[in-house]
């Protein structure tokens, strides 16, 4: 199936994935899937991310990734699975403090970030266990360790 990808980079970072990196990762989350599936992902900064983690969910901090899943009003048939929006001053930091490389934690931040715009969640201990046991999957068909392993 054919996945394709707004991306929107609204950072000056010369660290940022490249678009085929985006593309692999989009790819893995969604490969399984018989349905043609349209995406945007957009990369701010802190001020940003805060500004939407306040006003969606009350989070008055910026965070890694934000998912906005898309709902089409009844009857209308559209492959748009949502919005990601990825923190790049988030993502790096998290990388630096958990030792991790910092592609491995961007793919990790945007294969969880596709999970939830195609329904997994993890408020439950169910359906976390779930939703990690899925990235875990994923990430190591693209070489990447747990991420969830303590270090």
């Amino acid at each position: 199936m054919n996945n394709e990808l707004d991306l929107q980079i609204a950072v000056d970072d010369n660290r940022l994935p490249t678009d085929e990196q985006f593309q692999l990762w989009i790819d893995t989350a969604l490969s399984g899937r018989d349905a043609d599936s349209e995406l945007t992902i957009r990369v701010c900064d802190s001020a940003e991310s805060q500004q939407l983690n306040r006003d969606y969910r009350g989070k008055d901090k910026p965070t890694n990734v934000l998912s906005f899943p898309f709902e089409a009003p009844p009857g209308i048939e559209l492959p748009l699975l949502g919005d990601l929006v990825v923190c790049a001053e988030v993502v790096a930091r998290e990388a630096e403090e958990q030792n991790k490389a910092p592609m491995d934690h961007w793919a990790h931040m945007v294969i969880h970030g596709c999970l939830h715009l195609i329904g997994f969640d993890h408020i439950e201990d169910n359906d976390a266990e779930q939703m990690e046991t899925f990235e875990r999957e994923l990430l190591s068909k693209l070489g990447i360790a747990d991420p969830y392993q303590e270090r």
